[in-house]
């Protein structure tokens, strides 16, 4: 349940940048105005074929967008900022439905007193690394999970700073229910003597987070359990605690990230767990009540074109909610790094893991080497289980580039990966996915302003869809203009690909043809598109869309 929120703060926001607008040519201190505004639009066309249809947008909307702009204003140690958000049939949200709404989606208001920072509003924060406490914004997946409400810092000295903060969590433009509340410490320790040559340093922290549930919560908690046998009912709590250690500790060329958080017991929902009704039927997926924990480290070195980073990460029971019964990315007052590669090629990234909330082991390797300013090489390695050792995801990525001058640059390499659909995509009885993904990037500049870069990469596997190759052309104009065009083509298709009437598979091209324009700090770009049904990600945030046939547009503006 999401609460809406009144429109009194809007009118006192205008009021305040109106007041310092009138009063700025009185003042030496004459402020800033900073802002952007960014756009899309997308025309749907139906495609049956590819399964691009049987949803509003297909069927009778055929048009759909979502445009922000935000102002900033800073003038004598105060920070200003507003942001109207506005959604016209939009697939952003939820791609399989239709969203429409429009108002103010974000403002703040900070003073800083010398050591002393308040603000208050739409708060970007985070504790550590995200693990008990982040409030952020990914905007392509429309996830904005800022916390509504009032923060203060303090420098205790030159080294050490604390925060607190509390509100409730945004939601759209509402809010999920529950109370949050943090407080955070953060310092700096040198090591070093005056006589040492080498960096010795600590940056220590500690972070508290608190979440209340609301009488209503519990008792919706309540109404479900009390439909379980005896065995599987548990007892909801109002409030859970969080606690996070953390420490960088940098050591020559060294450096090493340390974190263990810890939650206390509380009501979660475990979409695995077998379900017994009071009447004996069997299902899957209940609340349950357990502790949690997580432990994340990163160790990294760089010396002489040499760069190694090393990490590991254990998480147990730590799905955090401002609501138990929402699930995916809905109402996640955390953030646990994701331990894959981000990769960035269409076919590299086809199959992306989700970081697993409840239960995951997972190891990450990349080392890099570049003997000279022309050749450099990578490789990085992947591996994710469960905490009883099942395979959830392995991943071997190797790439070579080498350019000559400024004339050329080549990017080649190869993705060797497992990934378990079952579990990533929920879809039950599938096998792991195997893939051997050659790619070659390729940039040959004509002059300084014309550029060609030309794409190719090949996936081979027998699951899900089968087999595909992709092909991409990009001739640039610089500074105004690139053109591109793409194709992604089911080669080697099986049976789960579209298929015809006879109901053979079909070996469907997904092809794209697009310009952009820039001038100045404005960007215009359009697109045709079709596209395959898949897991997309967006800074480690991962979903399953459905296929897209249609035309995309997006303006974006900065002053």
């Amino acid at each position: 349940m999401t609460v809406r929120r009144t429109q009194s703060t809007f009118c006192f926001l205008f009021v305040f940048f109106f007041f310092f607008g009138i009063t700025e040519s009185f003042s030496q201190d004459q402020g800033t105005f900073t802002g952007g505004f960014t756009a899309n639009g997308n025309v749907f066309i139906r495609d049956t074929v590819i399964g691009a249809s049987d949803i509003p947008q297909y069927d009778n909307e055929l048009f759909g967008s979502e445009a922000w702009f935000n102002l900033n204003y800073r003038r004598s140690g105060y920070d200003l900022r507003i942001r109207f958000d506005a959604f016209n049939n939009s697939n952003l949200f939820n791609p399989n439905s239709s969203y429409t709404d429009q108002g103010i989606g974000y403002w703040y208001i900070g003073k800083q007193m010398e050591k002393l920072g308040i603000g208050v509003g739409y708060l970007y924060d985070q504790i550590g690394s995200g693990i008990i406490f982040r409030s952020y914004e990914q905007r392509p997946q429309l996830i904005d999970n800022a916390l509504v409400g009032a923060r203060i810092s303090y420098e205790i000295s030159d080294n050490w700073t604390a925060r607190a903060f509390a509100g409730r969590q945004k939601f759209l433009f509402e809010f999920n229910p529950g109370e949050i509340k943090g407080v955070t410490v953060e310092g700096f320790i040198d090591l070093a003597d005056s006589t040492s040559t080498k960096v010795f340093t600590l940056a220590p922290g500690v972070g508290f987070v608190n979440r209340s549930h609301d009488v209503e919560t519990i008792n919706r908690l309540v109404d479900v359990v009390k439909n379980y046998i005896p065995s599987d009912q548990v007892k909801p709590v109002y409030n859970t605690y969080l606690v996070s250690l953390f420490n960088t500790l940098s050591y020559g060329k060294f450096n090493l990230y340390t974190e263990y958080a810890y939650k206390t017991a509380e009501v979660y929902s475990d979409p695995n767990a077998i379900r017994t009704s009071i009447l004996g039927e069997t299902s899957f997926g209940k609340f349950v009540k357990e502790s949690g924990s997580v432990i994340y480290g990163s160790l990294s070195f760089a010396d002489r074109g040499i760069g190694i980073t090393a990490e590991t990460k254990r998480t147990e029971n730590f799905d955090f909610r401002s609501d138990p019964s929402l699930t995916q990315n809905l109402g996640l007052i955390n953030f646990i790094p994701p331990m894959n590669r981000l990769n960035t090629y269409r076919l590299t990234s086809r199959y992306s893991p989700a970081t697993q909330l409840l239960s995951e082991q997972a190891y990450q390797l990349d080392v890099s080497y570049a003997p000279t300013r022309k050749l450099a090489f990578n490789v990085n390695g992947s591996y994710i289980t469960d905490l009883d050792g099942g395979l959830l995801y392995r991943e071997i990525y190797t790439e070579v580039s080498f350019k000559k001058k400024r004339l050329w640059k080549l990017i080649t390499g190869v993705q060797l990966q497992k990934y378990n659909q079952e579990v990533y995509e929920v879809k039950p009885e599938v096998p792991i996915v195997n893939t051997i993904t050659p790619y070659v990037d390729f940039l040959y500049r004509f002059t300084r302003k014309k550029s060609l870069r030309v794409e190719a990469q090949y996936m081979s596997t027998e699951e899900d869809f089968g087999s595909w190759v992709f092909g991409l052309a990009e001739f640039g104009m610089a500074p105004h203009w690139i053109f591109e065009v793409s194709g992604m083509y089911n080669i080697q298709p099986s049976k789960k690909s579209p298929q015809d009437v006879d109901g053979n598979p079909l070996k469907v091209l997904y092809p794209t043809f697009g310009v952009t324009y820039t001038h100045h700090s404005n960007r215009f770009n359009v697109r045709y598109v079709k596209q395959v049904e898949g897991v997309v990600c967006s800074g480690g945030i991962c979903r399953l869309e459905p296929a897209f046939s249609g035309v995309r547009m997006s303006v974006s503006s900065t002053f």
